[in-house]
């Protein structure tokens, strides 16, 4: 038990390595933080999204479902759609119906 006392009494006037090495710099020197996980994340971002200035602008196109087409006309059918439907048309398409239920606050 006393060996453990005197290590730790030891260690305590020692100081840690990281405060050495931040002692070795020049004293009115202040350290800057650097996010590298946060600059990996920007890049892997850019990977995933690509350049947007390079992607051409196109003009909205018309929609694939038809206004008319209702909850029971995609259910009743088991044909496949002509083309297929753009993600952001089809959760427009939920909302709105989802709505009218009463289904989406």
């Amino acid at each position: 038990m006393e060996t453990n006392g005197s290590n730790s009494n030891s260690q305590e006037n020692q100081p840690s390595d990281a405060s050495n090495i931040a002692s070795r710099g020049k004293p009115n020197e202040k350290e800057v933080f650097v996010n590298n996980a946060e600059i990996a994340w920007h890049e892997k971002r850019r990977e995933w999204i690509g350049d947007q200035s390079q992607k051409s602008q196109r003009a909205p196109r018309e929609p694939i479902m038809s206004w008319t087409t209702t909850y029971e006309d995609l259910l009743s059918s088991t044909e496949p759609f002509q083309e297929p439907i753009p993600l952001a048309e089809m959760v427009d398409f939920l909302v709105d119906i989802w709505q009218e239920e009463g289904l989406y606050d």
